[in-house]
């Protein structure tokens, strides 16, 4: 059964994502990685023991990857137009023991597919290895609520039924990520 592995902020810019998170949380998200394989990088913190939000970037010192870059990130208009929209907080990973999909990255150490569909989160199997929390930031923030609006809840819940820690599921105009994060200074909403 698939869980809930990470948030994914997808930003125009790493600085960007850093100040919209800084903002909306009142942390300051240290670096993470370099993904010379997929031309992005991000900023990492953890939300509890195995979860962990992800800010992501293209990155612009990076050689092209020769591939399509995760969460879009290859479509650069549309990515400032969803965060000029507010669409910050854009998605999840679940993390599953076998990815199945056809279109499945095959990266060092793991394996990550793509969702097909804004609502469903992206994969990503290590091989048995819990995700790197030792190597990711803990500054004491908490998730304890992660919900997604969509115009058509029941849907999207059916499709969730087999991950454990998905997103509550509730009716909005359009589809949205939230986030309730708890920090030292009370709770915060993430967009």
């Amino acid at each position: 059964m698939a869980r809930l592995d990470h948030l994914t902020i997808v930003a125009p810019t790493l600085a960007e994502g850093v100040a919209h998170v800084r903002t909306s949380l009142g942390v300051e998200v240290p670096f993470g990685t370099r993904h010379p394989y997929m031309g992005t990088h991000n900023h990492r913190l953890q939300l509890g023991q195995a979860v962990y939000l992800e800010i992501v970037a293209l990155d612009p010192e990076a050689r092209p990857p020769g591939r399509p870059r995760w969460f879009g990130l290859d479509d650069q208009d549309k990515v400032r137009a969803d965060w000029d929209a507010g669409r910050r907080l854009c998605g999840w990973v679940a993390s599953t023991e076998a990815i199945d999909a056809v279109d499945k990255l095959s990266l060092p150490g793991f394996e990550f597919a793509m969702a097909a569909d804004e609502a469903l989160p992206s994969l990503i199997d290590r091989h048995g290895a819990p995700p790197p929390m030792a190597a990711i930031p803990d500054l004491g923030a908490r998730l304890r609520l992660f919900t997604l609006e969509h115009p058509d809840p029941a849907a999207v819940a059916a499709l969730y039924q087999s991950i454990a820690e998905s997103p509550e599921v509730v009716y909005g105009p359009i589809l949205s990520y939230r986030a309730l994060i708890e920090t030292s200074a009370g709770l915060k909403e993430l967009r």
